[in-house]
């Protein structure tokens, strides 16, 4: 917010279906998988390889960029950008279940998703978008984990005291770094990430 990057309207708009899906999937969580093992060898792998697309996405952001002046040129086609605000609330729903369902999703998929819909932001904008998104999501999320007797508090601790300081260096670093290159930096990461989760 700080540096300026947020657009504070699309973010709601993701909100607006992030939330009623994560207070959902909390509930049904509750009620059919009080055991989290029973579902999370087939959520862990199928994350693994949407991570992995997720970072092709960020390698041919060039090539969307140029799909989207070619829709913006020929309104006539069809195509996500055409409807950009209905396709981010529907992103919204589906960062509510993946997020509560695995604490993965919010930047990763959020971020592809927005460079989708919206391939003329740089690159600093969309993450800065993304993360004020996760913000209330991942809250919100966090609490029905608290609900369920998820939560190991010593770990979340310490999570905490190295997360919150490297919030606010890397979002200083970020804003001086070459837009290509923090691109490629987050397709790197995200990609190890993804095979990670997809083949270990």
């Amino acid at each position: 917010h700080k540096q300026k990057v947020v657009n504070w309207k699309v973010m709601g708009i993701m909100l607006g279906g992030s939330l009623p899906a994560s207070l959902m999937t909390v509930f049904l969580l509750h009620r059919y998988f009080p055991d989290s093992s029973a579902y999370q060898d087939l959520l862990t792998t199928s994350l693994g390889f949407m991570l992995m697309l997720t970072a092709l996405v960020l390698v041919f952001r060039n090539r969307i960029l140029k799909h989207a002046m070619n829709v913006h040129l020929h309104p006539e086609q069809k195509g996500v950008q055409n409807h950009p605000y209905f396709w981010t609330f529907i992103c919204g729903l589906f960062l509510g279940v993946l997020v509560t369902l695995s604490s993965i999703g919010a930047g990763a998929f959020g971020t592809a998703v927005l460079m989708l819909l919206y391939p003329r932001w740089v690159s600093l904008r969309i993450v800065g978008t993304d993360l004020a998104h996760a913000v209330p999501l991942t809250l919100t999320a966090g609490i029905g984990h608290i609900f369920l007797g998820h939560v190991d508090w010593s770990l979340l601790f310490a999570l905490l005291c190295g997360s919150l300081p490297a919030i606010y260096f890397g979002s200083k670093i970020a804003s001086q770094l070459p837009d290509r290159m923090l691109q490629i930096m987050l397709a790197v990461i995200l990609g190890v990430m993804g095979a990670k989760y997809a083949f270990i």
